[in-house]
């Protein structure tokens, strides 16, 4: 029977090491989606504007514009439950864009 052997320092410091390495990884996953979300609120407001305009002026909403709304609110939504940490899935671009469908 061989005999029981205790982690050492050096040991404890890298498994240490090891774990938080994933952490630091979606930390920085974490930082690049919320410039992406940045960008993607801008998009909206943008989307919201040509929508109201192109109401004004047909008196009936754009297709496209409403498919690409939903799929938009779909990766914000998406993107703020990997934030939050409430999901361990990453949104695009690491995954498939939502369908707005």
């Amino acid at each position: 029977m061989e005999p029981e052997t205790l982690p050492t320092a050096a040991s404890t410091s890298a498994n240490a090491q090891a774990s938080r390495r994933p952490i630091w990884m979606r930390g920085l996953f974490m930082l690049l989606l919320m410039v992406a979300f940045g960008i993607a609120q801008g998009l909206l407001w943008l989307l919201a504007i040509v929508q109201f305009l192109w109401l004004m002026f047909t008196d009936a909403p754009n297709a496209f514009l409403i498919r690409f709304g939903k799929s938009l609110s779909l990766w914000l939504a998406q993107t703020t439950q990997f934030v939050t940490c409430a999901s361990e899935e990453k949104p695009f671009p690491w995954s498939a864009w939502p369908p707005g469908d």
